[in-house]
């Protein structure tokens, strides 16, 4: 409403200074407009730049198509007549050939204005004459604003969207604009921007550009933009400033491989009137454009209006561009509603006011039919040559946007955007949707530089300088961080799994990253603080970045970034293992009494049904019954260490034996974790009085609280300790000599400890109340997305267990994070799919030796069967065994 208040005003005044002779522009009529007046005659007013290809396009489809409309609609009762006049591109001479038309020509509609302020100026006195004013300007508007104002273009905030979905499909986070200083790009930029945040889209810099700007001036904005990280650029200026912008572009080195340069339909819907060496320039860029359907019509009249204009030497562009097959279909829609009106349409309109001498808004005349007019002309809809023609809220019904590479001498279409569907590669009907959200919605794209790889939209720009990481020098692990200075060459190593995480992350990056490794050091060579001071460092920028055991913490967050963690997360507690125990019966409670007997079944089961398929061929499973139960029983035990000496002979028996072995060797490491777990908490829980240690920093114990009061720790029996000497010491003396049964730290602090001492000591249990390691930046810094996919990235590949594993030699048991109950006994439930293998293993097992001995013993097939059908064969198996045996 601002807006329209201030257009009133410099309406007003401009009005009250014009003074308009009536015959001032008697001589712009053209001959529609001066043909004798007849009685169902509709004047219609079309305000042009006649001076410019485009004004002249749309001034020779506005004559063809009056003459196809009339040619098929002779019975027609109305007749538009046209009273063209010459704005020459100048607001003012608009506004002026619009009083003209209102007061002297009695027009009842005016059809034109290429430029936004026209338009919008024109708005008003439409609304005070009631004449709808048909606009060729795309700067969104407002229906209820200006009433009287139809855009028969596509609204520019429609590609917004789709420029924002291109921008989503990428995963570029960030863009920078550039756009005409004038009054129609700044009213839309705030439409673009809006689409940005729907999006989550940062707009990185803006950059406003006159179009009377000069080379320097232009070069000096390129020069802001060259001062972020985004390379993916949103270019929204008409043709002729565009054409400068790109050719410095070109110059500048920006029109090359990494970059991306999305261009709106303001540049491209005239895409044809370019230079050739402004389309060189943009080879690689994304344009935006309206599509148009391809039809037989409109290829019928193309070919017809170039066959007129080429009779035309003063139009200099051939090519008929967007606004021609726009007003063609205007004009189409606007006779349709002419007709709708009637026949008894007034020639001349209620003259409320003393004429042009008075020239005040308030005494325009009051068109009679206007308001109908305009309601019969939003409802009109038919397929014209610019396909479905519908006019919603005051504007051109968008039907979809070209996304366009612009390659080599022309352009080549790579997808489609529709508000329905979205991205696509082709136009999908109504019932036939398909919504793309990827950047696989679209054909092979060649960006800038001639690369089919997707551009990263971003870059660092950091003119040969190398980033400063910071190094902590007072860390007590020197396996994850150590700072080594040679005093004979004064050289500084710096080395630990941390180092190598980072560099082995910096590496993964696609593209290029120089840094060097700084000391938090004085020129003393004394440490200049804790890991907080060295943060806070990297927030005042005298680093660009921090790298070592330093752990991600909610109050550094607020002024540094981190990326992911690169070691585990969570504290643990550590204990030495016990020398003895004093429950004599603990090694039972690895399995509960289910599963010991079910352990038990299966054993002798196993060795049965070896015995069953081993007995009739092989020597050592015949003697006496005595024999035979004895080396049951022996066999399936001594499995357990693969100390049986019994050959098998039959393949049936030996495939029992092999699932029988991958059962125990699964029983038989469960069972150690868990009494090795047992073993170790059982001190620790037992006693009443233990105390608990931990690292001391900046921080204190209270993050390792939570952990200490699931073993029955209290918190007032915490103890600081800061070496892992301190930690040895306080573990050997245990709580009752003064030190501590159990210390609390963070995991990779336990890791590098444990592989120090894997005889003496183990970690007992676990709680992720910690968030791990993490590399710093400063706050905002691009790297950071960048290298935490690329520790995701070395984590799925395994990398970063490897370094652990050079740096820690090797891994170590983890216990479950509820801590409470360390170690559980385990329970026929979870075992139950293995016993289930090992039945039906032998069972299957048994009922193949049976088929195959009994069929090998009897020659006739019915006494077999009755044998099977009496359903004894295991008890006829056995008597015949048995009697073997004794005979």
């Amino acid at each position: 409403m601002k807006m329209r208040r201030r257009t009133q005003i410099i309406l007003s005044l401009v009005i009250q200074l014009l003074v308009i002779p009536s015959h001032l522009h008697a001589r712009f009529d053209r001959s529609q407009g001066n043909s004798p007046t007849v009685a169902n005659e509709v004047r219609v007013g079309v305000i042009l730049d006649l001076g410019s290809w485009v004004g002249k396009t749309i001034h020779s489809c506005i004559t063809m198509a009056i003459s196809d409309f009339y040619a098929v609609n002779s019975h027609h009762k109305t007749r538009i007549a046209l009273h063209t006049r010459d704005s020459k591109g100048e607001p003012l001479q608009a506004l002026s050939a619009a009083l003209d038309l209102l007061e002297n020509g009695k027009v009842q509609a005016i059809i034109g204005l290429e430029m936004s302020f026209e338009a919008k100026v024109l708005a008003l006195l439409g609304d005070k004459a009631n004449v709808p004013i048909l606009s060729f300007s795309t700067s969104p508007s407002s229906s209820t604003e200006y009433p009287y104002l139809v855009q028969i273009t596509q609204d520019a905030s429609i590609q917004f969207e789709c420029i924002a979905s291109i921008v989503d499909s990428f995963k570029w986070r960030d863009v920078a604009i550039i756009y005409e200083d004038t009054d129609e790009g700044r009213e839309i930029l705030p439409y673009l921007v809006e689409s940005f945040q729907d999006k989550n889209i940062q707009i990185a810099c803006r950059s406003a550009i006159s179009p009377s700007a000069t080379d320097n001036q232009i070069l000096e904005e390129l020069h802001k933009q060259m001062s972020i990280q985004t390379t993916v650029f949103v270019v929204h200026m008409s043709p002729p400033l565009a054409s400068r912008l790109f050719l410095i572009v070109k110059r500048f080195g920006m029109m090359s491989e990494g970059y991306a340069w999305i261009i709106t339909d303001k540049t491209m819907n005239l895409f044809r009137s370019l230079d050739w060496k402004v389309i060189e320039s943009l080879q690689g860029a994304l344009g935006i454009k309206s599509y148009i359907p391809t039809s037989t019509e409109l290829h019928n009249f193309t070919r017809r209006w170039k066959n007129e204009v080429y009779k035309d030497p003063t139009i200099e562009v051939k090519h008929l561009n967007m606004f021609g097959i726009w007003a063609y279909d205007a004009i189409w829609a606007l006779a349709k509603a002419f007709e709708r009106v009637g026949a008894d349409t007034p020639a001349a309109m209620d003259d409320q006011g003393t004429g042009l001498n008075s020239v005040y808004l308030a005494n325009i005349s009051v068109s009679e039919i206007g308001r109908i007019l305009l309601n019969e002309l939003l409802k009109i809809r038919f397929k014209g040559l610019s396909g479905e023609f519908q006019i919603l809220n005051g504007k051109l019904a968008s039907n979809a946007l070209e996304i366009l590479n612009l390659i080599g001498k022309g352009k080549r279409r790579v997808g489609f955007w529709t508000s329905t569907n979205g991205i696509t590669k082709v136009i999908y009907s109504s019932g036939n949707r398909k919504y793309g959200s990827s950047s696989n919605s679209l054909e092979t794209i060649i960006w800038p530089g001639g690369s089919a790889t997707i551009p990263k939209g971003w870059m660092m720009r950091m003119g040969g300088k190398k980033l400063r990481i910071g190094v902590p020098t007072n860390s007590e692990f020197k396996e994850l961080v150590s700072v080594d200075r040679n005093p004979e060459t004064n050289e500084t190593t710096v080395s630990g799994y941390c180092i190598d995480a980072f560099n082995a992350a910096m590496g993964a990056l696609p593209f290029a990253v120089t840094y060097e490794f700084i000391p938090f050091v004085g020129d003393n060579g004394k440490n200049l603080g804790s890991y907080n001071d060295l943060t806070y460092q990297v927030y005042l920028q005298k680093y660009d970045g921090a790298v070592g055991d330093i752990t991600i913490m909610a109050n550094r967050s607020q002024y540094v970034d981190f990326t992911i963690p690169f070691t585990d997360e969570g504290v643990g507690l550590i204990a030495r293992k016990p020398m003895d125990n004093k429950n004599m019966w603990i090694f039972l409670k690895p399995l509960d009494g289910k599963l010991w007997l079910a352990t038990a079944a299966c054993f002798i089961l196993t060795g049965f049904v070896v015995w069953v398929i081993e007995h009739p061929i092989n020597e050592e499973f015949q003697g006496s019954l005595a024999q035979q139960i004895g080396t049951v029983c022996w066999f399936s035990f001594s499995a357990l260490v693969f100390a049986h000496r019994e050959r098998l002979l039959s393949n049936l028996s030996k495939f029992v034996v092999i699932i029988w072995v991958f059962i125990l060797l699964i029983l038989t490491s469960s069972y150690t974790a868990t009494l090795s777990s047992l073993l170790t908490v059982q001190q620790i829980q037992e006693s009443k009085r233990d105390y608990i240690g931990y690292h001391s920093d900046f921080f204190g114990g209270q993050r390792y609280i939570p952990i200490a009061n699931k073993v029955n720790f209290k918190d007032d029996r915490l103890k600081p300790y800061t070496s892992q000497e301190e930690y040895i010491d306080a573990l050997s003396k245990g709580s009752k000599n003064g030190g501590v049964d159990a210390i609390a730290d963070e995991i990779p602090y336990i890791k590098v400890f444990l592989a120090k001492y894997p005889a003496d000591y183990a970690m007992i249990a676990y709680e992720s109340t910690s968030n791990g390691f993490g590399f710093v930046f400063q706050k905002g810094s691009p790297l950071v997305p960048e290298v935490s996919r690329a520790i995701a990235k070395l984590r799925a590949e395994g990398k970063l267990a490897m370094l652990e594993k050079s740096w820690f030699n090797g891994s170590f048991f983890m216990p479950q994070s509820s801590v409470s109950h360390p170690s559980n006994t385990l329970n026929l439930e979870s075992f139950s799919g293995l016993f289930l293998i090992s039945g039906v293993t032998s069972a299957i097992t048994l009922l193949i030796f049976l088929v195959c001995f009994l069929r090998e013993r009897f020659a006739v097939q019915n006494h077999i069967l009755t044998i099977l059908a009496q359903g004894q064969p295991l008890l006829f198996l056995m008597r015949y065994i048995f009697t073997r045996n004794v005979t």
